[in-house]
């Protein structure tokens, strides 16, 4: 038992999905669903916090009962579980759109939009992903979530002024890496991070999972040091830094674990049951094969 961990009084667990609750076949374990529900159980606010668009999030996790809300599109847009109602939204400023169009003019690369909780992206990215730098573990969730359009770009254009973000996909990391330093180097007003090595993801700058879990805490009446976020990407740091204990899964990129107050399982080993069960100081021989 990790002594840290089980002197702090936990209100609120906020869960990241990909790399984290779900393994790397995008399904949950049952130890995860399992835990998930002890803690719900014990009078815990569980809350999703995710890079996915609302609308892409997986059934396997939202039917749990109790989970009521969820941060989604980095941090963009919170909704409320029971009626699918957006109860919290940053849009794009249209100005850092038009921006992110003109650096990404001629460039090869796959792109995504989220506008009012789903996913679009360019057809020919939609039915070859790889081609456009995506991983081919992806494949199945992208062609499954993104509804294609004919011509992103013009999307984008037209809707300039209600996206909660766009994402690029690039698969050549020095690409990846100049796109990155464009942007920064911009003064676009925008949030930037990463939630996989070929991505680069662009919200609001007053986007970002931490100012999604601000939101809720202040909704619910629950101050930060009673908040425990998991995470295992860049774009789970800001999260764990504004809650009172940090999760990093163990397959945490090196910049989340450094950000961790402490590193459970692997997303494979469970590691977000092992890390509910140190918060309900449930001893180990008790997990039940976690």
């Amino acid at each position: 038992m990790n002594d840290s961990v089980r002197r702090k009084k936990i209100s609120c667990i906020v869960l990241d999905l990909d790399g984290t609750t779900l393994r790397d076949d995008k399904g949950i374990s049952e130890a995860n669903r399992k835990a998930i529900e002890d803690a719900v159980r014990a009078g815990i606010k569980v809350v999703i916090a995710s890079g996915r668009s609302y609308s892409s999030l997986p059934e396997s996790v939202t039917s749990i009962p109790g989970i009521e809300y969820a941060v989604t599109s980095n941090g963009a847009a919170v909704y409320r579980m029971g009626d699918g109602v957006c109860i919290r939204r940053v849009s794009l400023d249209p100005e850092a759109v038009d921006g992110i169009l003109e650096i990404t003019e001629g460039m090869t690369l796959g792109m995504e939009t989220f506008l009012e909780g789903i996913p679009y992206a360019q057809r020919e990215y939609v039915e070859d992903p790889v081609r456009f730098g995506a991983m081919p573990y992806a494949v199945n969730y992208i062609r499954s979530t993104r509804q294609p359009v004919e011509d992103i770009r013009a999307f984008v254009r037209f809707h300039r002024g209600e996206l909660d973000g766009i994402d690029m996909i690039l698969g050549d990391e020095e690409k990846r890496l100049a796109l990155w330093k464009k942007l920064q180097d911009s003064a676009l007003p925008l949030y930037i991070t990463s939630s996989v090595q070929n991505r680069v993801e662009t919200a609001s700058r007053e986007a970002g999972k931490a100012g999604g879990l601000k939101f809720i805490r202040d909704l619910l009446g629950i101050p930060a040091e009673e908040t425990a976020a998991f995470g295992d990407a860049d774009n789970d740091i800001d999260m764990l830094e504004a809650s009172g204990f940090g999760f990093a899964v163990e397959n945490a990129s090196p910049a989340c674990l450094a950000a961790a107050d402490y590193i459970t399982r692997s997303n494979r080993e469970d590691g977000v049951a092992f890390g509910i069960y140190e918060i309900l100081g449930i001893p180990a021989s008790e997990k039940e094969e976690v």
